[in-house]
């Protein structure tokens, strides 16, 4: 979200999503704040500074460590307030293991990506963040059933060998889908939450999260192609939600909910799906994160997005 309000934030999750609220992240309040910054700061035993090349490893918490986590409590306490008395789903999110380890380098200045051992250690310290983070979540909210979001920006680039190395020059081996698949599906099945991956790149491996167990697949629905129409018609009857990125993340001056959705459908015809799973399959979200908007145009992105789920409930043909 954009701003440094943490309140106003919380205020704006609770109010315009009544049936899906969110914690929500705050990257213009500086490092700490940023995405790697913040699941940094959820890592255990494993400490993260910023360094003029980025983020990189520590041998102890310092005070990026810190500031990540106070911003955390901020809006957390945020969150509590506006929250009192709510039950139903809540969603949080972190950044996955991959792109952690794509984005993080190690103390020697190389990213973690590029050694097997580390993508491993901060799996397993991502693991146990996310199991502390969940359960202050329900202690400050009791009725919350919660969901997390993965965000996975830079998988496909793991997947395929695009990652660059920390001088630029060269890239790193790609990973195995095996390995990729099986790190994944590990801290999935480690949490008792249902977890939905986030990827607004090209080419998300949507087999490759379905048989990793994750609940559902968030997008940018304008970067599909029709090459990836089997995969998402096996998705969908298997049972996968889908997050379909739909509504800019960023003003556009949009006005027209159901005309957001009209792609949704269109890939529902041509995939010969039954019209009634629109509403049990798709949620409808800004294509990405709403850093980059104004607040207002926030406001009227999450508006959008509810509007637009509406009407593929209320008109699935």
């Amino acid at each position: 979200m954009p701003g440094t309000d943490a309140r106003e934030a919380a205020k704006t999750s609770v109010g315009a999503l009544e049936q899906l609220p969110f914690l929500p992240e705050l990257p213009a309040r500086g490092p700490g704040a940023d995405m790697i910054g913040r699941s940094a700061g959820l890592l255990v035993e494993l400490f993260a500074q910023v360094e003029p090349s980025g983020w990189r490893f520590a041998d102890r918490p310092g005070r990026d460590t810190k500031r990540a986590h106070s911003w955390l409590g901020e809006d957390l306490d945020a969150l509590e307030e506006f929250t009192q008395g709510y039950t139903g789903a809540l969603k949080v999110q972190a950044v996955g293991p991959w792109t952690l380890a794509a984005n993080i380098e190690l103390r020697h200045g190389e990213k973690a990506l590029a050694d097997p051992g580390a993508c491993r250690d901060i799996a397993g310290s991502l693991v146990e963040g996310l199991r502390r983070h969940l359960a202050e979540l329900r202690k400050r909210v009791p009725g919350a059933q919660p969901v997390l979001q993965l965000d996975e920006p830079s998988l496909p680039a793991v997947l395929t060998g695009a990652v660059k190395t920390a001088s630029g020059f060269q890239r790193l081996r790609s990973v195995d889908r095996q390995v990729a698949e099986e790190v994944l599906r590990g801290l999935v099945g480690a949490l008792d939450v249902p977890v939905v991956v986030h990827c607004c790149a090209p080419q998300v491996p949507i087999p490759l999260l379905r048989r990793a167990g994750v609940a559902g697949v968030s997008l940018d629905f304008g970067l599909l192609t029709e090459r990836e129409d089997e995969v998402i018609g096996e998705a969908v009857e298997a049972g996968t939600v889908f997050l379909a990125g739909v509504v800019p993340a960023t003003d556009q001056g949009l006005s027209d909910p159901a005309g957001n959705v009209t792609g949704v459908r269109t890939l529902w015809r041509r995939l010969g799906l039954d019209p009634e799973l629109l509403g049990r399959r798709v949620l409808v979200t800004p294509t990405c994160g709403l850093a980059g908007a104004s607040p207002a145009y926030a406001r009227t992105a999450l508006s959008l997005s509810v509007r637009g789920a509406q009407s593929l409930v209320d008109n699935p043909e």
